[in-house]
């Protein structure tokens, strides 16, 4: 009777031990897996002035930022004593920058020749615009700081 008692006991034992066998995940398969979800042209939040700290939702903070550059732009242009030789209407891509460490910085300004002949420090004063303002906070992407780019349209009308 022992000796059967010991037999079921081994048997059980030795195939109830495939019940307690774990999948070994590895570390590679969980990074991978988890890379594939994230959406690298998103970001948590979008970079930000000091005005615009109060904006909790993503779509205010990328408006409160785009309008916050805009504004400033058209107020240094408007300063400026542009005058041209004939009625303008056109746009400039500015293609700009927000470091991880919030430095705003323009990459690129594209423009129609027109309007180069017609303002040639044009450039120049979208440069002293964007250099005036006070330093930002960076966008942050799983609570870590990352780089952004942005293009900003600006209209240029004469009367």
């Amino acid at each position: 009777m022992i000796k059967r008692f010991h037999f079921v006991f081994l048997l059980l034992l030795a195939t109830s031990c495939q019940f307690f066998e774990t999948e070994k995940v590895s570390s590679e398969n969980i990074y991978e897996q988890e890379m594939k979800t994230i959406n690298w042209k998103d970001v948590d939040s979008y970079p930000s002035f000091s005005n615009c700290e109060n904006a909790l939702e993503k779509p205010e903070q990328k408006e409160c930022f785009i309008n916050t550059i805009s504004t400033q732009l058209y107020k240094s242009l408007n300063h400026e004593e542009i005058v041209a030789t004939r009625d303008i209407y056109d746009t400039i891509k500015v293609n700009f920058e927000v470091s991880s460490k919030g430095q705003l910085s323009i990459l690129q300004i594209k423009m129609d020749t027109i309007l180069q002949k017609e303002f040639p420090n044009l450039e120049i004063w979208l440069l002293q615009s964007i250099d005036s303002l006070k330093p930002v906070a960076p966008a942050y992407k799983r609570g870590i700081p990352v780089k952004t780019q942005f293009t900003l349209p600006v209209i240029i009308r004469t009367n």
